[in-house]
């Protein structure tokens, strides 16, 4: 899991946008944005319920199509989702006191990865 809000709001920030909205999307299939506290505690949590809830199997369709042991990474993926939006106000992203931008790798294996950031709005 990383941190992504600091990278958002460099680009917000560049962007001369004063009011709007950012768009950060993960291309591919196993990796996940969303919001979280991004602290030690939850940084363990999430990726742990996510193996609760959707654990390792090979009895999963995906396995017994290709036998590269990410089914649940894309399952996991999917219930997150590849995207989040943010409203800007002021040139700065709207977020929580304890609310930051996340990045999440799901699948089993390293992954070079782009995030695609949108910036919308007026000056």
């Amino acid at each position: 899991m990383h941190d992504v809000t600091p990278f958002v709001a460099n680009i917000v920030a560049k962007s001369g946008v004063g009011i709007g909205t950012v768009h950060v999307h993960v291309i591919g299939s196993t990796g996940a944005v969303g919001t979280i506290e991004y602290e030690p505690g939850l940084q363990q949590d999430l990726p742990e319920i996510l193996d609760k809830l959707m654990p390792p199997s090979p009895e999963y369709g995906h396995e017994e199509a290709w036998h590269d042991g990410n089914a649940h990474s894309h399952l996991q993926a999917t219930t997150l989702g590849p995207s989040v939006s943010v409203p800007i106000s002021n040139g700065e992203l709207v977020l929580g006191t304890w609310q930051q931008i996340f990045f999440l790798e799901c699948d089993v294996r390293p992954r070079s990865r782009t995030l695609v950031v949108t910036v919308m709005g007026d000056e």
